[in-house]
């Protein structure tokens, strides 16, 4: 089994992926912590729109409803991670998106996966969802947290399908992406002005390496992430990317003293499997 470069790209993408969530998730404020990669996403946006190819015109309704999609998506990820623990929310939000892509894609594009594929996408959800239950069965303390966590991860899959068909058309996936990141900047900066008023940057400046990394970081790992919508099918790119998972659990326990433990060895070894079958030719 050789590993594509495309295959690499994208767990490149899940690195970048994983880090800026537990960057944003450490934050106490999460509109605040989302309010920078808003603003990160206005810093880097505009240079790109200039230097880039715009999106053809077939790609621009979706591009418009992808801004909506992740303005709801942000929303939706703040309120889970004011909820739960970095290690129960992030891999239901996360560990949920990459069936649900197969599925439409299938319906909405057409695509086919072939066996090994197919299973290599169960295999890494079912390794990605067994990490929710490393702490046990969730209690009904838990159901909020986990309903926003599920919440997220339909809106996920739609964003994927959404952006992989968009993209697709565009003609330009960097100049896709420096389009979305355009539009979507604003919006998480307005609620802060709306909450903050005249007092937002003395809210913000305690956060501002940290929001500002995050956001660079996150606009490289879907950039990477949209480029390779355009080279392979877009459950096996979203499964790849939800790998991202793996590396959260890591980060949890080194950086949040989350205990890694024997499950997440398992889970970690039922990823890395399914990530074989994906490059089975």
């Amino acid at each position: 089994m050789i590993v594509s470069a495309a295959t690499l790209i994208v767990l490149g993408s899940a690195v970048c992926h994983a880090t800026w969530n537990a960057l944003t998730h450490r934050l106490d404020d999460q509109l605040l912590a989302f309010c920078w990669l808003g603003v990160a996403y206005l810093l880097v946006g505009p240079p790109l729109v200039l230097l880039l190819p715009a999106p053809a015109a077939p790609a621009r309704p979706f591009l418009a409803v992808s801004v909506g999609l992740h303005g709801v998506y942000n929303l939706l990820l703040m309120r889970t991670y004011r909820l739960g623990e970095f290690n129960q929310v992030y891999p239901l939000a996360r560990g949920t998106s990459p069936l649900l892509v197969a599925l439409a894609a299938a319906l909405v594009v057409g695509e086919r996966l072939t066996p090994a594929h197919a299973l290599g996408v169960v295999v890494i959800c079912v390794g990605l969802a067994s990490l929710v239950l490393v702490g046990g069965l969730p209690g009904r303390a838990h159901l909020p947290a986990v309903r926003a966590a599920l919440g997220t991860g339909v809106v996920i899959a739609t964003y994927s399908v959404v952006d992989g068909v968009g993209v697709r058309a565009s003609g330009s996936p960097f100049g896709y992406a420096a389009w979305l990141f355009l539009f979507q900047g604003p919006l998480v900066p307005a609620l802060v002005l709306a909450r903050h008023g005249g007092r937002s940057w003395s809210a913000l400046r305690p956060h501002r390496a940290t929001g500002l990394a995050a956001g660079v970081l996150s606009i490289t790992a879907y950039g990477l992430v949209l480029w390779a919508q355009t080279r392979g099918a877009l459950a096996t790119v979203a499964a790849l990317r939800e790998c991202s998972v793996i590396v959260g659990a890591g980060i949890g326990a080194v950086w949040f003293g989350e205990r890694f433990g024997r499950a997440r060895v398992v889970a970690t070894v039922l990823v890395v499997a399914g990530i074989g079958l994906l490059n089975l030719r």
